[in-house]
């Protein structure tokens, strides 16, 4: 009688072999209330334009953005940011037309990163029953930034002053709307006028859906009355009403958007309504390889001033001015080339692109332009980028062309940036 604990307890011993024991539960450390944010970038850029009047600009310059976000709070978080940009040598033009800022040699070429301290973002943020609602300055970038951006290439980033609203409450819809009554600019803290800021009252509604199968579809409303400046006249001031629809099939993506642009009461009397339209189509294969076609026109007068135009039209810049509107702008057909290769060493990308300039009628002839891009990322803080744009100029005489930029132009750079 006395043997059947034992027995009773070799079974149990029996039963339980081999069961892992359980792991004890490690309840993870909470996140902080406060989080430092930092974006550094170094860059060296080279900018040269075939004239006897401007000689060619080496900048070498250094970015860093310094910021605190907080943990959300009953739907609350906040972040408070700062961006110091420093140059390394003055060989180079910040602003070749307002040499008051930060005048480094204005007789070179016009390379757009002057240094600067200054409050880049500050804001509060409320989510909450599917909706955000964010004020104070902020980054606002919508679609594909054509209209309204960051003009994230630069040094000195395009932020806004106002309030923004996003709503997803309808399944696959996103509705966004901002009040904004300043973009203040990339030129740097000690800029003037209009190269400082663009105020005025800024009204912006993009509705996107995405709701049909490998389709979306973008409509948007962008009602801009800015004040006049010395430096525009108000003639970047517009109502843009367009829509977006892009859509993949296979290997294929096709992007096709319009818009139409009228005046604003601060509009110059002579500024008439004007059209735009950018169409692309790319096609890829063998899991690496993206070859693209698009065709992009903009109407005599129409303006985009709040664009990250950098990423438009050729990286030599050229055509900047007019696109942004503080120079006027006869029209523009860009016809372009790409081919976008996932290359099999190191994990480089590389990209190329030829553009073909002309006015807005069917006649070609304000030049042409080829630009590479290589980048590589080496984890998910650091990544490396070199860009080369040449552009091809038909020179300053013909009647037909008067309004094409006069001067060949050639821009080089290498960056690195590291960012948590």
């Amino acid at each position: 009688m006395k043997s059947y604990p034992l027995l009773a307890l070799g079974a149990t011993s029996l039963l339980h072999a081999g069961t892992p024991a359980e792991e004890p539960t490690i309840t993870p450390a909470p996140e902080p209330w406060i989080k430092p944010t930092l974006d550094i970038r170094a860059r060296y850029e080279y900018g040269s334009q075939n004239t006897n009047t401007l000689d060619s600009s080496n900048a070498f310059t250094t970015r860093e953005r310094v910021g605190l976000i907080t943990r959300d709070w009953y739907g609350f978080s906040a972040m408070v940011e700062g961006e110091f940009t420093q140059a390394i040598g003055d060989d180079y033009a910040v602003n070749g037309n307002q040499p008051n800022v930060n005048p480094f040699n204005p007789g070179q070429t016009f390379i757009a990163d002057p240094e600067t301290n200054e409050l880049n973002r500050a804001w509060i943020q409320w989510k909450g029953y599917d909706t955000t609602v964010k004020g104070g300055r902020q980054r606002v970038i919508l679609d594909n930034a054509a209209f309204v951006g960051n003009v994230g290439w630069r040094q000195n980033e395009q932020t806004y002053d106002g309030i923004a609203l996003t709503n997803q409450s309808i399944s696959d819809l996103t509705l966004f709307y901002s009040y904004l009554n300043r973009a203040n600019r990339i030129f740097g803290s000690d800029a003037r006028g209009a190269l400082r800021s663009f105020a005025g009252d800024i009204h912006l509604f993009n509705a996107r859906y995405e709701g049909l199968k490998n389709t979306t579809l973008t409509g948007y409303a962008y009602l801009m009355d800015f004040d006049e400046t010395a430096a525009n006249r108000g003639y970047i001031s517009n109502n843009t009403y367009g829509g977006i629809i892009s859509t993949k099939l296979d290997n294929w993506s096709f992007r096709a958007e319009a818009a139409y642009q009228t005046d604003t009461d601060s509009s110059p009397a002579n500024v008439d309504d004007a059209g735009y339209l950018h169409l692309n189509v790319d096609y890829s294969f063998a899991g690496c390889h993206t070859f693209g076609l698009g065709w992009a026109y903009l109407d005599e007068d129409f303006v985009q001033p709040l664009s990250t135009a950098h990423a438009f039209n050729g990286f030599a810049d050229v055509f900047l001015g007019r696109q942004v509107g503080l120079v006027y702008n006869p029209g523009l057909n860009d016809v372009y080339l790409s081919h976008k290769w996932k290359t099999p060493f190191w994990g480089v990308q590389f990209a190329q692109f030829f553009h073909f300039f002309g006015d807005n009628d069917t006649d070609f002839d304000f030049g042409w332009e080829y630009d590479v891009v290589l980048s590589k990322k080496f984890n998910d803080n650091f990544t490396a980028i070199t860009k080369l744009a040449f552009y091809d100029s038909p020179g300053p005489t013909g009647k037909t062309i008067n309004y094409a930029p006069a001067f060949d132009t050639t821009r080089i750079s290498v960056e690195l940036n590291y960012k948590f």
